[in-house]
C-alpha cells in the first residue's frame, strides 16, 4: 500500500479490497536439527543440571510491586474526593429529612387550621351558642323548668327562686376544728 490514494480510503492501485489494518509480519526462527549427547526427544523434560535461557532470564528480573506509583496516587485521589463529598452529602441527607418533618408539621397545622375555621363557623350560629349556654352555664330561658341536683336530693323550681343550700346551724371556730384534728390524729375519741 505504497499509493496514498489506497491510504485513504480509495480502491488501492492492485485492485485487492483492504480491512484498513497494517498487515502483519511474521518472522521465522531457525529450527534445530539433530540431539545432542544427553538430550531427549521429549520437548517438555528438562536436562538436569542446566537451567534454561528462559528461566534464568525470569530468575534476574524483579517482581512488580504490589502498588505501583499510579496505584497510590489514583488511591489517593478516590480518598480525597470521598472526604470532599462528606460534608455535603451529610448536608444533603440531613436537609432532605428536615423536609420531611417540615412538610408533616405543614400538614398537621393545615388540619389544625381547617379544624379552627369549622369551631368558628359552628360558634357564629345563634343555636349553637344557645345550646352551650345551657349545658355548660346552666342558663335557661323565662318560663322552662329547671332541675338541681344538691347534696344527692332534687331541689325543683324556677330559675328565679331556688333555694339555697342548707348551711350548718352552728360553724364551728378554726382554732377548735383544728384542736379537733389533733385529737383524731393522736387517736383520741
Amino acid at each position: 500500500m505504497s499509493n496514498a490514494r489506497g491510504r485513504r480510503g480509495g480502491p488501492p492501485a492492485d485492485g485487492r479490497r483492504t480491512t484498513g489494518r497494517v498487515p502483519r509480519v511474521h518472522s521465522t526462527r531457525p529450527v534445530r536439527t539433530g540431539l545432542r549427547s544427553g538430550a531427549t526427544s521429549r520437548p517438555g523434560q528438562r536436562r538436569p543440571g542446566r537451567r534454561t535461557a528462559r528461566s534464568s532470564a525470569v530468575a534476574g528480573v524483579r517482581r512488580r510491586p504490589l502498588f505501583t506509583g499510579r496505584a497510590v496516587l489514583l488511591g489517593a485521589l478516590v480518598l480525597l474526593l470521598a472526604l470532599t463529598l462528606a460534608g455535603p452529602v451529610r448536608q444533603y441527607v440531613a436537609g432532605r429529612a428536615e423536609l420531611v418533618q417540615l412538610a408533616a408539621e405543614g400538614r398537621e397545622l393545615d388540619q389544625r387550621a381547617a379544624e379552627l375555621q369549622a369551631q368558628l363557623e359552628r360558634q357564629a350560629d345563634p343555636a349553637y351558642a344557645e345550646r352551650q349556654a345551657r349545658e355548660r352555664l346552666t342558663y335557661v330561658l323565662p318560663g322552662d323548668r329547671l332541675v338541681v341536683v344538691v347534696d344527692g336530693r332534687t331541689v325543683e323550681g324556677d330559675a328565679d327562686n331556688l333555694p339555697a343550700a342548707d348551711t350548718a346551724a352552728d360553724p364551728v371556730p378554726w382554732y377548735e376544728g383544728l384542736l379537733e384534728s389533733v385529737a383524731v390524729a393522736d387517736g383520741e375519741p
